[in-house]
């Protein structure tokens, strides 16, 4: 069982900064890659991007890059998302998820944080 808790969401104006910590326990903590995904209101869930656990390679999606950042900390067990020139349209509750790797062709990801809201003022 993995647990995973986000932090680090709160209110900004458009253009600022923020960094979400996802710091995960649990003994059996061994990802393939690490994720983060969005969801806003009355909107479906939406892939950020996700990094690999052991070689650090990254995926984004076009909507967020060049703006966000993914990095790990191996021995915390712990994901970062650095989010900067923050918009309006970023305004979700921003989760991450654990993925333990492809299945069948799609990615799978078991585990998930509950959630910590982002809201991005004009």
């Amino acid at each position: 069982q993995v647990q995973l808790v986000e932090s680090g969401g709160g209110l900004v104006q458009a253009g600022d900064s923020l960094r979400l910590s996802c710091a995960a326990s649990g003994r059996t903590f061994s990802p393939d890659a690490m994720g983060w995904f969005r969801q806003a209101p009355e909107k479906e869930r939406e892939f950020v991007g996700r990094i690999s656990w052991s070689s650090g390679s990254l995926v984004y999606a076009s909507s967020v890059k060049g703006r966000f950042t993914i990095s790990r900390d191996n021995a915390k067990n712990t994901v970062y998302l650095q989010m900067n020139s923050l918009k309006p349209e970023d305004t979700a509750v921003y989760y991450c998820a654990y993925s333990p790797g492809i299945v069948a062709g799609t990615r799978r990801y078991d585990y998930w944080g509950q959630g910590t809201q982002v809201t991005v003022s004009s």
